[in-house]
C-alpha cells in the first residue's frame, strides 16, 4: 500500500500514524495553537527523511471556530419576508424548565440579512457591504436551484465566497437548510485559510491532502473548503470508523466507541459493525443538516480540572488544562488538579513511562495539586483523587446512556471499545457501571483516531427532497437512480476513480409526523419494501409501529464510497509465547491499596491471560485492570476485559 500518514488533532495532543514499507509507526505531538504546526511536526517525525503519497487529516478547526465564535462576517440573502428564519427557528426552547437558558445569538445579525430582489441592486448592496462570506438560501431552491445560481452569478465578481443552500443541503425545511448554509459560509474563510496554509507546507512531506468529513469518509482538501460545515465533527469521526472496523471484524452485534482524550470524551453506538450516521445535528446550539456520525461529546478528559461548586460539591470539567499548561504533573506551570493527576497519585499511571515517548510526569506536582483541592474539601488527597475519578466516570456514564438507553438500545448487550490516551484507564469501571458485556482496548489505542483516518473510505454524500404523488413507486425508482448517478459522477470527479459501492436511503415518516427515519433502500427495491423496513425501524427506535397508517417519503439519499487504504485484517499479528514476569507497584482502588501487577503492552504475546488488579503500560496510554477483571490478548493485539 502507498506510504501515507494520518494526523488527528485533539485538544491536548495531535496523534499521528504512518503506513510505511516497514509497517505502522506512531507519534504523539502536543497540539499547537496553529494546528498545522503540530500536524507537520508529527508527519515529519514519521517521514524518516522520505515522503508520503498522502496526508489524511482529522481537524477541529471548524469546530473551534464555531465554539469560539471566530468565523467570518456573513451576509445572508433570502426570500423577502424570510430574513428572520434563522432567528425564529422552530421556536423550541433549549431547556424546557430553565428560564435562563437562551438560544445562541444568530451568526448573522439582523442588519446583515437581505431579501433577494433586483439582482443589480443586490449586487450594489453587497459591494457596499463587502462581507467576508455570503450565504444564499431561498425557500424553494431545493426543487429549483436556478434562482440561487443567478444570485451567485450576479455576485461572483465581489470575491467573497458564496454558499448556496441548493449546493450545501438541497433539502426541504427552510430553517434547517438556512442554518446549515449560514454555518458553511461562516466557516468557509477560516477552513480555507487553514487548509491553504497546511497545503502549502504539506508538499514537503506528502503529495496529496485529504480531510475527514463528519460522516466518516474522506474528501479532498479542495472540496472541504467549499463544504466547510462538513468538517464540524471531523475530529471524532476517525475513532468511530476504526471502532466500527474492529466491531465488524470481531463480530460484535453492538458496540459503543469510547474515545477519552485530554480534553473531551466522544461516544457513539455501533450496530452490526456500522456506526450510526445522522442527518441533522445541533452543534453549539446551531442546526447542521449534513450527514455526521452520531457522536455524543462531553467535556471530560485526562486534562479536565477538578473544582468545587457554590454548594461545596466536587465537580470535574468541562474546563480543561489542555496542552499548555496541561495537568499539574506535566510540570509546565499548571496548578489545578486534573483527572491525570488523580490517576498518577493513585498509582494507576507509571511516571517512569514518558507520555507520548517524551513527557515525564511528576508525581510530586500531582500530589500538591490534589492536596490543595483536598484542603478546601477537608479530605485526604487519596480520597479526593478517587472522588475526581468517580465524578468523571459519572459524567461519562451519562454520555454512554445518551447513545444507548435513551435511544432504546440496551448497553448490557454491548461491548465498550475504549481508546484515546485515557480510555484504558476508565474502560473497566465504566463497563461495570453499565453492566456491559465486556470492554476492549484495541491496538494503537492511544492514536486510534489516527488509525481510523487510514481506515476511512473516500466518500461523497448526496440528498434530494422529493414529492412522489401518483405513481410513487416508479417515481421513487427514478429519483433514486438519478441521485445514485449524480453522486457516482461527483465521486469520480473528486477522487479520480469510480466508487466501489453506492448505497441509497430514503427518509420516511407517518403522515403528519414532524420527524423522519432514514431507511436503507436496496437498489432496485421498491416502495413497499422500503415501507416495511420503515415500520420495523420505527418500532426499534420509538417502541411502536402503526403498520396500517400511510407513510410519506420526503428525501432520497445516496452515499458513494471507495476502498480504504487499510482494513482491520491488514494489521500486524502478535506471536504466541509465554507471559513475561510482571513487576509490582501500589495501586489504590476504592480506598484499598493493592500490589498491582505491571506489564508492558509491547511484551504481551497473543493468547496471554491477565488478572486484575494490574496495570498495562505503553507510551501512548495506560490500561487498568480492576480487582476481579480478567483480560485476554487476541492475535491482533486487542485486549478484551471481562469481569
Amino acid at each position: 500500500m502507498p506510504r501515507s500518514v494520518a494526523a488527528d488533532v485533539g485538544g491536548t495532543f495531535t496523534d499521528c500514524l504512518a503506513l510505511t514499507e516497514h509497517g505502522i509507526a506512531v507519534a504523539k505531538i502536543p497540539t499547537t495553537g496553529d494546528q498545522s504546526v503540530g500536524v507537520m511536526k508529527g508527519a515529519e517525525a514519521l517521514a524518516g527523511g522520505g515522503s508520503f503519497s498522502r496526508l489524511i487529516h482529522g481537524s477541529t478547526v471548524a469546530t473551534n471556530a464555531l465554539l469560539e465564535r471566530k468565523g467570518a462576517d456573513v451576509a445572508l440573502i433570502t426570500d423577502p419576508g424570510f430574513e428572520d428564519v434563522i432567528e425564529i427557528g422552530r421556536q423550541e426552547r433549549p431547556s424546557l424548565y430553565d428560564s435562563f437558558a437562551d438560544r445562541p445569538t444568530p451568526l448573522v445579525d439582523r442588519d446583515s440579512r437581505y431579501g433577494a430582489g433586483d439582482l443589480a441592486s443586490l449586487a450594489e448592496t453587497m459591494a457596499a457591504r463587502s462581507p467576508e462570506a455570503i450565504a444564499v438560501s431561498l425557500a424553494y431552491s431545493f426543487t429549483d436551484p436556478s434562482a440561487e445560481e443567478a444570485i451567485a452569478t450576479a455576485l461572483g465578481g465581489l470575491g467573497s465566497p458564496i454558499s448556496l443552500s441548493s449546493r450545501v443541503a438541497a433539502e426541504f425545511r427552510e430553517f434547517e437548510r438556512t442554518s446549515t448554509t449560514v454555518l458553511n459560509a461562516y466557516l468557509w474563510p477560516v477552513v480555507s485559510g487553514y487548509l491553504t496554509h497546511l497545503a502549502d507546507g504539506v508538499g514537503a512531506v506528502a503529495e496529496r491532502l485529504q480531510v475527514m468529513r463528519s460522516s466518516g469518509g474522506l474528501m479532498e482538501a479542495r472540496q472541504a473548503v467549499s463544504l466547510s460545515a462538513a468538517l464540524l465533527l471531523s475530529g471524532p469521526a476517525g475513532g468511530v470508523v476504526a471502532a466500527a472496523a474492529l466491531a465488524e471484524a470481531k463480530g460484535y452485534g453492538r458496540a459503543i466507541s469510547f474515545d477519552m482524550g485530554g480534553t473531551s470524551t466522544d461516544v457513539c453506538r455501533i450496530e452490526q459493525g456500522r456506526a450510526e450516521v445522522g442527518y441533522e445535528r445541533t452543534i453549539a446550539g446551531f442546526v447542521c443538516r449534513l450527514p455526521s456520525v452520531a457522536v455524543h461529546t462531553v467535556g471530560a478528559g485526562g486534562g479536565s480540572i477538578g473544582w468545587i461548586d457554590a454548594g461545596g460539591s466536587l465537580r470535574v470539567g468541562p474546563q480543561s488544562a489542555g496542552a499548555d499548561p496541561g495537568p499539574a504533573s506535566y510540570g509546565h506551570g499548571g496548578t489545578d488538579a486534573t483527572v491525570t493527576d488523580a490517576h498518577l497519585l493513585l498509582g494507576r499511571i507509571d511516571p517512569s513511562v514518558p507520555l507520548g515517548g517524551a513527557l515525564k510526569l511528576d508525581v510530586t506536582l500531582a500530589a500538591e495539586a490534589v492536596a490543595t483541592l483536598g484542603s478546601r474539601l477537608g479530605l485526604h488527597p487519596t480520597a479526593v483523587a478517587e472522588g475526581l475519578l468517580e465524578v468523571v466516570d459519572a459524567r461519562m456514564e451519562r454520555a454512554i446512556r445518551a447513545v444507548s438507553v435513551e435511544q432504546g438500545a440496551d448497553p448490557r448487550a454491548a461491548t465498550l471499545v475504549a481508546f484515546g490516551g485515557a480510555g484504558g484507564l476508565h474502560a473497566s469501571s465504566l463497563g461495570r457501571r453499565l453492566g456491559m458485556a465486556s470492554a476492549v482496548i484495541p491496538p494503537y489505542a492511544g492514536v486510534f483516531s489516527a488509525l481510523g483516518l487510514v481506515m476511512a473510505p473516500p466518500r461523497h454524500d448526496g440528498a434530494r427532497s422529493v414529492s412522489l404523488g401518483e405513481g410513487a413507486d416508479e417515481r421513487l425508482t427514478e429519483q433514486v437512480a438519478n441521485l445514485v448517478a449524480h453522486v457516482s459522477k461527483a465521486f469520480a470527479h473528486s477522487h479520480g476513480r469510480r466508487p466501489s459501492s453506492v448505497e441509497a436511503l430514503v427518509d420516511m415518516r407517518y403522515l403528519g409526523q414532524a420527524h423522519e427515519i432514514s431507511v436503507p433502500l436496496r437498489l432496485g427495491g421498491g416502495l413497499v419494501e422500503a415501507e416495511a423496513r420503515f415500520h420495523d425501524l420505527h418500532h426499534d427506535v420509538n417502541g411502536f409501529a402503526r403498520r396500517g397508517d400511510p407513510v410519506e417519503t420526503v428525501t432520497v439519499r445516496a452515499v458513494a464510497q471507495g476502498s480504504p487504504l487499510l482494513g482491520w485484517s491488514d494489521l500486524p499479528q502478535l506471536e504466541e509465547g509465554p507471559l513475561p514476569t510482571s513487576t509490582r507497584r501500589p495501586m489504590a482502588v476504592d480506598g484499598t491499596v493493592h500490589k498491582a501487577a505491571v506489564w508492558k503492552r509491547s511484551q504481551l504475546p497473543a493468547g496471554a491471560t491477565l488478572s486484575g488488579p494490574a496495570v498495562i503500560t505503553e507510551e501512548m496510554g495506560t490500561t487498568i485492570l480492576l480487582p476481579g477483571d480478567v483480560a485476554q490478548v487476541d492475535g491482533d493485539g486487542t485486549i478484551e476485559i471481562r469481569w
